[in-house]
């Protein structure tokens, strides 16, 4: 009986400690996924010894969260409204909802609207005839119809759709017999006038948008950040591929990301304005070749304090914005692009594309997008700032450079003090 008991007793620890094992296991996976990503990655079924083969560096990169863009390269807001429930307001406002819809669509409701106006009257003819007895006397050459040969329903819709497109044939022809065609003839040149304004406006309007305009505006793949005129500058560049230019262009750029405030409330893409040369004029472009676009990284800016090994950890996006009119319609066109961290080059500048022809400026658009290295500082612009200060130096000097001075100061003093030491040793001597 004793040895039963103690038995028992052993299975009852084990299955405790078994228990304990396992739920440190479940928590402990938990908290690595909550840890490393929201999003739960399922990593491919390996054999035990291929596993272990593995670097672990590779489970770590493969649990990185891809940065999810707000504005995609080629300008569409990567946006998508979701749960709208007040959809009558698109209504309010259909004209605009008709031209933003696509051209599939916007061309079937153009065939449809024209379609059912001229059913919708044809039928009424139709009836007008029928309640009068026209059909009932179309051989009759003494009974003045409605409208002389309407003598069916295909007839009544040809009558229509001369009338609403001021067709006029000849054949069909309203007589002076009957009032009611009279009105309806008024009320169908009326609706068909207001129809043919609204659809053809639409479709006016719907062709001369500049969306195409914008996609000769191009910009950089890639941002880059070196140092210019002392300073560290993020730099982008832009350009028209056509010889009508945009009017008036400016640029605008925005910073995406979410931050959380003193008070613990979190922002999500939150958009803070990039300086670009508002207070100087800069950002108004006359844009008849490439530009480069300069923000200059100081204290006001949001990059102060992110040096080259940070700018990959940050997760953020920034949105560039060209308008401008378009020369030749006058309309207002916009352009946007984004760059995200891993498409910002630290120390590298863009490859010069204008050059200097028998009596003209060419531009080289193969090389548009190219970037070369250049000597730039890892240190963020803060870092380089403070280093300045202690230094009283400029920005542009480095650590080096200032040692380099002073081997060249100390070499040149060296070179002096044989000729001294020699007088003062014969001075030495003579005494």
């Amino acid at each position: 009986m004793q040895g039963t008991q103690e038995k028992h007793k052993e299975d009852t620890t084990t299955m405790a400690k078994l228990t304990e094992s396992m739920t440190n296991v479940l928590e402990g996976d938990s908290m690595d996924q909550d840890v490393e990503s929201p999003v739960a990655i399922h990593q491919p079924k390996l054999p035990k010894q291929a596993r272990d083969d593995l670097p672990r560096h590779i489970s770590r990169d493969r649990t990185k969260r891809k940065i999810q863009r707000y504005v995609r390269k080629d300008g569409k807001c990567n946006v998508h409204h979701g749960n709208v429930r007040e959809t009558y307001r698109y209504l309010t406002d259909i004209f605009t909802t008709l031209v933003d819809l696509k051209w599939r669509f916007n061309l079937l409701i153009f065939v449809m609207v024209y379609t059912v106006t001229w059913l919708f009257f044809g039928m009424i003819w139709w009836l007008i005839a029928y309640i009068r007895g026209d059909m009932d006397h179309i051989e009759d050459p003494s009974w003045t119809p409605c409208v002389t040969n309407l003598n069916g329903f295909v007839s009544a819709f040809l009558f229509s759709i001369e009338t609403e497109t001021t067709i006029g044939y000849g054949y069909r022809v309203i007589t002076d017999k009957c009032p009611e065609g009279i009105i309806l003839l008024l009320i169908q040149s009326v609706l068909g006038s207001i129809v043919n304004a609204f659809m053809v406006g639409c479709m006016f309007v719907k062709i001369s948008q500049p969306k195409k305009r914008a996609e000769t505006l191009v910009f950089s793949t890639h941002a880059v950040i070196s140092m210019r005129d002392g300073k560290l500058c993020l730099m982008f560049r832009v350009g028209d591929l056509r010889n009508s230019h945009i009017v008036e262009a400016s640029i605008r750029a925005k910073l995406i990301k979410s931050k959380q405030t003193s008070e613990g409330e979190f922002i999500p893409l939150n958009q803070t304005d990039i300086n670009v040369g508002y207070y100087t004029g800069d950002d108004r472009l006359f844009l008849v070749s490439p530009l480069i676009i300069s923000h200059e990284i100081n204290q006001q800016s949001p990059f102060w304090e992110i040096s080259k090994a940070q700018l990959p950890k940050e997760e953020l996006e920034i949105v560039v914005i060209l308008e401008g009119m378009v020369e030749a319609t006058g309309m207002t066109c916009q352009a946007r692009s984004s760059y995200i961290t891993s498409e910002i080059l630290w120390g590298y500048r863009f490859t010069p594309v204008l050059t200097l022809e028998d009596g003209f400026y060419e531009v080289d658009y193969n090389s548009f997008h190219e970037t070369y290295e250049t000597s730039t500082p890892a240190l963020s612009a803060k870092e380089l700032a403070e280093l300045a200060g202690r230094a009283e130096l400029p920005l542009s000097w480095s650590v080096s450079s200032k040692l380099n001075q002073h081997a060249e100061l100390e070499t040149a003093e060296d070179e002096k003090n044989p000729e001294e030491q020699t007088e003062r040793n014969g001075n030495l001597d003579s005494v």
